[in-house]
């Protein structure tokens, strides 16, 4: 098909705004999918894309559209993810497009990732077409969420679409202006070959197969390429478009979306962003923006029967076929045992991981609290990097620790300001700048359901990482009654006085409940963690002492008391000393064996109690 008649597009959207089923309707309308095999989120092919209802997989679909000057269009449609952990696949998607569909929910408004997608797309230059999603909704406020979208970013009404994803009310309407205002690619299909990636995944008969735009020249089947990020070559097994499943073409020419079976055995070979050449007349330099994804949250991943830890291993290899971004390496603890220290992009990344490794494989699975990396300044000069509290150096031989810190973005209506400040704060979170995104009076009108205390409010903080990843968000969500919505991202690591927090049980200390934390919160934490100890470690024959201690300073006790034969119960009445001789003796019995027991076993419910710590 000409260039002129192409049109690549994304869909961009805060979690939960109708990109999927948006998507649906996109392809019912076009007849991309027969009637008898669509199904609802048919671009979601993951069990637990369908039932989070969120797209963590970028999918690609080439849909065949007749416009109303009788013109057959070519339209590449990219629905990327929604959640903050995956920004740089939205960020290479968005850089394979032309234009991007801005959907807001006109019950909700603009949210924090709809926020941080816009500036993506500006980044990129795109035409972004604004569409106010959800009409047919009782709850839905369009003339609210429209004052929205022209305060903050400056649409004006007639720009912005109205349309209804579930009924598929304005959605040809929709077609119709992607088609008139989306540019057609540019590019010279005489230059050398140069194709974005912009995703990929493991095909068992075909290796890695990736997904990519050509920006300039032509791809055939056969052609040998070279990626030039990671210098990696490789025959072209075929070649072809998503509709949505893979059809098999002979090539793909400039300005269009397809996929290229490679035959590689090893995904991170072919990584997002990376450039794709032909070997034979290698294009002088690769397109822009190509970052290697570092892992921004690790945590160590057990089995709970120690047999399991083969069949880890072997399900960690296959997850990291079909998802790069997730790296592990071995790791041992005296309280645990073997299992794999594993690092993810988020939490969102982490928990799907995990559930993954449960459903889809049947692990029954241990995960330590989730740490950051620091960088370590040791008194030779050298500076390491750690993952782990483990790995942390003695007091006396590093100088200085940094700690990665985020920009973080918060959406609110204005009556939860006083919440958000408070939680932001006792999370040492440093205050920027706060806007509202409509005036008061704007949405005191509208529909006559608003009130001046609706007006919706943008704080944007900067905050150490490691604060918001155990229960920061749940904390916001509850200071808000939900209403509350958080985006953010890394911005650059800063020094801190920061120490390791040792838990020792029975004078041992257990690795695994090991935490780095802010000196000045190092006894809270430790006072909160030995009290909830000692409600799960059952009680034995003999005291068994709970401690935190920073360095050789014990900053916290407790003790779990011993259980204790009644011996006074033969004893009815009698003298006093007779039962003071009977206490003894038994007491005497239990210093001896303490001295025998080795370990206390710690149940699993203790490595959990990390992340319920509720001090702050």
């Amino acid at each position: 098909m000409s260039q002129d008649h192409v049109r690549n597009f994304c869909i961009i959207a805060h979690i939960d705004h109708g990109k999927s089923t948006l998507a649906d309707r996109l392809i019912e309308l076009t007849g991309a999918v027969p009637t008898r095999n669509m199904t609802h989120q048919h671009l979601d092919t993951m069990e637990l894309e369908q039932e989070r209802g969120i797209t963590i997989k970028a999918q690609a679909v080439r849909l065949q559209f007749t416009a109303a000057d009788g013109i057959d269009y070519q339209l590449n449609l990219i629905d990327t993810p929604g959640h903050v952990d995956f920004s740089y696949e939205v960020s290479r998607s968005l850089a394979a497009c032309e234009g991007a569909l801005l959907l807001v929910d006109a019950t909700q408004g603009i949210q924090a990732q709809t926020l941080a997608n816009i500036y993506l797309a500006l980044e990129h230059d795109l035409e972004i077409i604004p569409v106010i999603n959800k009409l047919d909704l009782p709850a839905a406020q369009p003339e609210r969420v429209m004052t929205e979208l022209e305060q903050a970013f400056g649409f004006s009404e007639e720009e912005v679409l109205m349309i209804s994803a579930k009924t598929g009310n304005g959605v040809r309407e929709l077609l119709e202006e992607v088609v008139r205002r989306v540019a057609p690619p540019s590019g010279d299909v005489d230059e050398p070959l140069r194709a974005l990636i912009f995703d990929s995944k493991y095909d068992q008969y075909k290796g890695v197969v990736a997904y990519v735009r050509v920006m300039h020249g032509s791809l055939r089947t056969d052609d040998r390429v070279r990626l030039m990020g990671t210098k990696t070559e490789a025959d072209v097994l075929e070649t072809g478009y998503f509709s949505p499943v893979l059809e098999k073409t002979g090539q793909l020419l400039t300005g269009e979306v397809g996929y290229v079976a490679t035959g590689l055995k090893e995904v991170k070979s072919v990584r997002v962003g990376d450039t794709m050449t032909l070997a034979a007349n290698p294009a002088p330099t690769a397109l822009p923006g190509y970052v290697r994804r570092r892992p921004m949250v690790f945590t160590g991943i057990f089995p709970t029967v120690g047999e399991d830890y083969p069949e880890l291993r072997d399900a960690l290899e296959k997850l990291q076929l079909n998802d790069s971004a997730l790296v592990f390496e071995p790791e041992s603890s005296t309280a645990l045992g073997f299992g794999f220290r594993c690092g993810f992009l988020g939490l969102l990344h982490m928990d799907i991981v995990q559930e993954r490794l449960e459903r889809e494989y049947d692990l029954g699975l241990i995960a330590t609290a989730p740490s950051v990396s620091y960088e370590v300044l040791l008194k030779n000069g050298e500076t390491i990097t750690i993952d782990s509290p483990s790995k942390l150096p003695e007091n006396n031989n590093y100088s200085q620790i940094r700690e990665p810190w985020v920009a973080i973005t918060i959406v609110s209506p204005s009556r939860y300001i006083g919440a958000i400040m408070e939680l932001v704060t006792i999370k040492r979170g440093e205050y920027k700048k706060m806007e509202y995104l409509e005036s008061a009076t704007k949405s005191a009108g509208g529909n006559g359901n608003g009130s001046a205390h609706d007006a919706r409010v943008m704080l944007e903080y900067d905050i150490p990482l490691s604060e918001i990843l155990v229960d920061f968000h749940d904390r916001l969500k509850s200071g808000t009654q939900g209403y509350a919505s958080m985006d953010y991202s890394v911005i650059a690591s800063r020094p801190a006085d920061l120490v390791k927090l040792d838990v020792l049980v029975n004078h041992e200390p257990v690795d695994a409940l090991s935490m780095i934390t802010h000196r000045d919160e190092a006894p809270a934490y430790g006072r909160a963690l030995a009290s909830k100890l000692k409600d799960l470690i059952p009680r034995q024959m003999f005291a068994v002492p709970i401690q935190a201690a920073i360095g050789g300073k014990i900053v916290a006790r407790t003790t779990v008391k011993a259980l204790r034969k009644n011996v006074l119960a033969k004893c009815y009445g009698g003298d006093i000393t007779r039962k003071r001789k009977l206490l003894e003796q038994q007491k005497k019995g239990k210093k001896r064996r303490m001295k025998m027991v080795g370990s206390i076993e710690v149940p699993q419910e203790a490595f959990m109690a990390v992340l319920q710590l509720d001090e702050r």
